[in-house]
């Protein structure tokens, strides 16, 4: 038998060498042709080490949200505070996180540079695999009108547009269509049916929070952001706001982080991450 001398790929790894190994060994008792043999071998490991692969990234593209070593300091020398300090976490996509802590402790901070509304002073932060902070003020507005849907505790409702205009605010700044039927499915699942054309003032506190959030939801954003959202609210109230923020995640698949002080909501949360003095414990 003539011998043959094989070509092989040096940047393949020592593991797919030896299934190549182990599958020639395969064919070969199936064939008496040796280079075929080892064609089908190669062939195989190449094809099982793709989609070994394609599962690994599928698996990594589970992460919605990472934050790496994010530091924030306000002042310099004697008087610096670290606001957030080498803050590192992930968030999985329709997962539903809390972060706790006292008042001071920096998470709402920490929201805001998630959000991309304020920039670290060193760190990253992906959402949906794009660095934010790489991008130029511009470019980060629009990812975050597109991709945030942020909550505050005072709303931030404008006050000379209805209940309506307010939830399609954010679909109007980026020039799209706006759906009627998005809207009205926003609507209904808030239980704003007859508000629609009503103004903030014209409206409890409870019926702006449900404003604000469906103008953080209209979008279908990639992650959405709570800050202390029932800080105002009766306990009814902020009963009804979290039963709707529930119903968001679970139905749809949203992914939420809520910033609290609140006990008692952040164990209705999948998972919950504490914050004292600028760390994540």
């Amino acid at each position: 038998m003539k011998k043959h001398m094989y070509m092989i790929n040096m940047n393949e790894s020592l593991c797919d060498i030896r299934l190549s190994h182990r599958l020639f060994v395969i064919f070969a008792k199936k064939s008496r042709v040796t280079l075929m043999s080892f064609w089908c071998a190669t062939m195989v490991a190449s094809y099982i080490r793709i989609n070994f692969k394609k599962e690994k990234t599928e698996e990594n593209e589970v992460e919605i949200v990472r934050v790496e070593h994010l530091v924030k300091t306000y002042g310099e020398g004697d008087v610096e505070v670290r606001a957030v300090d080498d803050v590192s976490f992930s968030v999985e996509k329709g997962e539903f996180l809390c972060i706790i802590g006292a008042s001071g402790s920096g998470k709402s901070t920490l929201m805001h540079l998630i959000g991309g509304v304020d920039r670290p002073t060193s760190g990253s932060v992906y959402i949906d695999g794009e660095d934010i902070f790489k991008m130029k003020d511009d470019t980060l507005a629009v990812f975050r009108r597109r991709q945030v849907g942020i909550i505050y505790q005072f709303y931030n409702l404008l006050p000379v547009l209805t209940a309506y205009e307010n939830i399609t605010l954010p679909m109007d700044l980026d020039g799209q269509n706006v759906s009627k039927e998005r809207v009205d499915e926003v609507i209904n699942q808030l239980g704003l049916n007859g508000r629609e054309n009503h103004l903030p003032n014209q409206l409890s506190g409870g019926q702006q929070q449900r404003v604000a959030i469906g103008r953080a939801i209209i979008n279908n954003p990639a992650v959405i952001l709570a800050d202390e959202l029932t800080g105002n609210l009766d306990k009814k109230a902020s009963d009804e706001i979290i039963g709707l923020l529930k119903e968001t995640n679970k139905k749809h698949g949203q992914t939420i982080i809520m910033i609290t002080h609140d006990l008692e909501i952040a164990k209705q949360a999948d998972r919950v991450l504490t914050m004292v003095d600028g760390k994540l414990k």
